[in-house]
């Protein structure tokens, strides 16, 4: 069925329309005709009579309707009725208002009013279709009359009016829909308010004593404490000079006072939802302003000109800048990357940071260096990203890091792949990349330059005897004094150990050997002094041409160090420059060779010990003795139990041969290998002393060490160790030093011996005699025997000199407690003068050549 038209709608018996209207004709006249329409008509004839009816709870009486014939002059109780129908209990209750000659404030109460109609009396005949209408749009269309949902976000709303009903009534009205209200009465209170609190929009009567509402307008947009405010205009009047003048003063509404409230509340909310915009955008740029400000990289942007448009702390604490205004707006290039690190100045055409300013260009990990306020350069890692908004490009972003660590980090380590770390001067790797760059020159050049070759004389000694930290300061000490005697164009390194070599640029040959002496005598003219201690330093020094005729660097070197071996070789202390004519560098090889047989035995086990007797000549008659070898007889006497061996080492040959000590020793000592070759003959003999105490009651060794290895100072607890591995009696074993140049420090001697016999060894001199400080020694060191040398012994039977200086030796050493023993004993005619003289032990061919397996003696 097709729906009646809004116009022909049948009124609702139930209700009741209330006519207020002071003139009787024109009441009577819309009454009747309200009537004929069948409406229920309850009149007012006053405006207080209105109020009343409606007071008295309007549903109740059954008024649905209200129509009011709105007065020509305002009076108190029509402006009382006015506001009651604005109340929330009767906003619903639709209102025709009959006028005349409509005014502006009639206009805008009735805008403002949900559910209310104006009808000029000129047209009441068309009352009836005017309420129909209203109830309709009430009844069906009341959703789109319906105001905007209630304000969620807590809005702040500062209500500037100079009236005060105005005032209450926007804040009825505002206060409904959830929003935070003030109100003031005039400009000034308003700007107070708008600057003593914090609100989100500002609704300004435009006519106000005083001062109009755009002047507070301009004023909240001017102060930066107030800009962030919303501005709207409110006014009644439509004029354009108004409106101008409120947008020209930052509003950015303007209401007009007639208008409905639905729209007003409308024009708010949307003003509200721009505040709740501004808020999230906001927000969210201050969170990624945070996250700017917290990178640990420097950040900057910059405009296609290379102008800076931001700038994050961690780029001013680079750059050394306080504020952002010291460094926003300003030209990137001119303030910081204007010159390269040594100074040099950088063009912006040549710079490629300012060149990818305004460009598309992506600059990854850029190393370059930047400039801070105080003009010092901070090297820098950067990457440079083109910046797009809303699809165009905006200039560029700049992420960069301070790399000075990680700069000094790669100094560090080049210089330590350069430098040894003890002295500070070049490493062996350094000195020989150099070495060949100058032998390359000197191809080319035809010029002469030299390499010197330096070892220090008894440096051993010093490391072994007072420890590493006294060898490590010698070297310091030794790499100092160098370098103040070397020239700006010559290269200093250490080698290693205590060897130090010297590049000698631009030398004539004639110079060599004076250039070489300076130096030495620079090492050697200053003593050492450690903990109290002074020792003499001493260096030797070889010397090697550099010309078109070296075959290579390591050529050159080879023949500054035979050169070297040579200074050692003729006392030490002294340089010598090689010569090409003489035989020392098939010496030198000779050694080598040797040093490398020495190191391979060591590994394979590939020396040998033999064991030679040594006899003691107490109770022999020397008018029987035998005239074959002396030791089978000795072997089956009762004295055997208590036999005594000289151990003797040998290098076993390629066809198994036993090579004899002379040949090889010389070159353990010179390539410091003679403390693993006494450990290792300590260890076997050990062995072998074991086996030989199952043959005799007591046998006993005399095992030879050099001065290398008594001056070392883990050499007593070795001892100690390898006697309790064995479970030898330490009784059993004598230790043999050498008299000579092998007792480097007589000091450190003296404390080894003295630990050694604590253990309950013995010690026992060797070669006495063949030194101007024999007797001196035998006093000082604390030894048991003395083996008097066989340069003496072996000719005594022929030369009555020698005979004599066996008996005064003989003699000293009873004076002094000490035993003695003769050696090279390889007649009989030498053991009985020797038994005639009081020696107390005699060793040689007549006694017995040395033996392999001495446990098998005698069977």
């Amino acid at each position: 069925m097709q729906a009646r038209k809004r116009s022909d709608m049948a009124p609702d018996p139930n209700t009741t329309v209330l006519l207020i209207e002071e003139s009787p004709t024109l009441r009577y006249a819309l009454e009747r005709l309200l009537r004929d329409s069948g409406f229920a008509v309850a009149a007012a004839e006053t405006f207080s009579a209105g109020l009343e009816r409606l007071s008295a709870a309007p549903g109740a009486a059954g008024i649905g309707v209200v129509i009011i014939g709105w007065p020509v002059h305002t009076r108190p109780e029509a402006d009382d009725l006015f506001t009651l129908l604005e109340e929330p209990d009767l906003a619903a209750v639709p209102v025709l208002v009959m006028v005349t000659d409509p005014e502006p404030a009639t206009r805008a109460w009735v805008v403002r009013r949900s559910h209310t109609a104006m009808l000029d009396w000129r047209l009441h005949t068309e009352a009836v279709a005017t309420l129909n209408a209203l109830r309709a749009a009430g009844e069906a269309g009341a959703a789109e009359l319906e105001p905007p949902l209630a304000d969620q976000g807590g809005t702040r709303i500062l209500f500037v009016d100079d009236s005060p009903s105005v005032r209450a009534y926007y804040r009825r009205l505002l206060s409904g829909q959830g929003y935070r209200l003030e109100l003031a009465a005039n400009v000034d209170e308003g700007f107070d308010k708008a600057r003593s609190d914090a609100f989100d929009i500002a609704i300004i009567d435009y006519f106000m004593p005083g001062a109009n509402g755009d002047v507070l307008c301009r004023w909240l947009r001017d102060d930066p404490a107030t800009r962030h405010i919303t501005t709207a205009i409110f006014t009644s009047t439509y004029l354009d000079q108004v409106i101008q003048d409120s947008l020209n003063a930052g509003a950015a509404e303007c209401m007009f006072k007639d208008e409905h409230d639905a729209l007003f509340l409308a024009r708010v909310a949307a003003m509200s939802r721009s505040v709740a915009g501004r808020r999230s955008i906001e927000a969210e740029r201050q969170r990624l302003q945070s996250i700017l400000n917290s990178v640990g990289e420097g950040v900057y942007g910059v405009d296609a000109e290379g102008r800076i448009t931001f700038v994050n702390p961690a780029a001013r604490l680079i750059l050394g800048y306080d504020e952002n205004r010291e460094l926003l707006g300003q030209s990137a290039h001119e303030l910081f990357h204007y010159a390269e690190q040594d100074g040099t100045p950088i063009a912006p055409l040549s710079s490629l940071l300012q060149s990818s300013y305004g460009s598309r260009q992506i600059l990854r990990s850029w190393e370059t260096c930047f400039w801070t306020r105080e003009g010092s350069s901070v090297p820098i890692e950067c990457t440079v990203y083109p910046l797009y908004m809303a699809r165009e490009q905006q200039g560029s972003v700049v992420a960069f890091r301070d790399i000075s660590e990680r700069k000094n980090l790669e100094e560090r380590l080049l210089w330590q792949a350069t430098h040894d770390a003890l002295t500070e001067l070049f490493n062996r790797r350094y000195f020989e990349e150099q070495l060949e760059a100058e032998c390359q020159w000197q191809q080319r050049q035809r010029a002469t330059s030299a390499l010197l070759y330096l070892d220090l004389d008894h440096f051993k000694y010093i490391n072994d005897t007072e420890g590493h930290a006294a060898g490590d300061a010698l070297l310091i000490q030794v790499g100092r004094r160098l370098l103040e005697r070397l020239r700006r164009t010559d290269t200093l390194a250490r080698l290693g150990g205590d060897e130090f070599a010297i590049l000698l640029r631009n030398i004539e040959p004639e110079e060599l050997q004076e250039a070489s002496e300076a130096f030495r005598a620079a090492v050697s003219e200053q003593d050492f002094n450690y903990h109290g201690k002074t020792f003499k330093v001493r260096a030797s020094i070889g010397a090697a041409l550099i010309d078109a005729g070296t075959p290579s660097p390591g050529e050159a070197l080879a023949e500054a160090d035979i050169a070297c071996h040579v200074a050692k070789q003729q006392g030490g202390n002294r340089s010598h420059v090689y010569d090409p004519h003489d035989r020392h560098k098939d010496l030198m090889d000779r050694e080598l060779g040797w040093s490398n047989r020495l190191r391979e035995a060591l590994r394979v086990d590939n020396f040998l010990l033999h064991y030679q007797p040594i006899m003691p000549l107490s109770g022999l008659d020397a008018d029987r003795l035998p005239d074959g070898s002396l030791w089978n007889w000795f072997a089956g006497h009762p004295a055997s139990c208590h036999a005594c061996f000289e151990v003797l080492l040998r290098l076993r040959g390629p066809d198994g041969e036993a090579i004899a000590p002379d040949n090889f020793i010389p070159t353990a000592e010179r390539f410091y290998l003679m403390p693993e070759i006494d450990e290792w003959v300590l260890r076997n003999a050990l062995l072998k002393l074991g086996e030989m105490n199952r043959v005799f009651r007591k046998a006993c060794f005399s095992i030879n060490v050099s001065g290398h290895t008594l001056c070392n100072r883990d050499w007593p607890a070795r001892v100690q160790r390898l006697i309790g591995e064995h479970g030898v009696d330490p009784g059993c074993v004598t230790f043999e030093v050498t008299e000579t140049a092998a007792i480097c420090d007589m000091g450190a001697a003296r404390r080894a011996i003295n630990s050694i016999r604590d253990l309950g060894c013995r010690f026992s001199l060797d070669d006495f005699g063949t030194g101007f400080s024999s007797f001196s020694q035998m006093k000082q060191l604390p030894v048991d025997y003395i083996k008097i040398d066989g340069m003496f012994v072996q000719a005594m039977a022929s030369d009555p000199i020698d005979q004599a200086m066996v008996q005064s030796m003989n003699d000293i050493a009873h004076c002094l407690g000490r035993q003695t023993v003769a050696e090279y004993v390889n007649s009989r005619d030498i053991l009985q003068l020797l038994i005639a003289c009081g020696v107390d032990h005699a060793q040689g061919h007549y006694i017995a050549r040395p033996l392999e397996d001495p446990a098998m003696v005698g069977e």
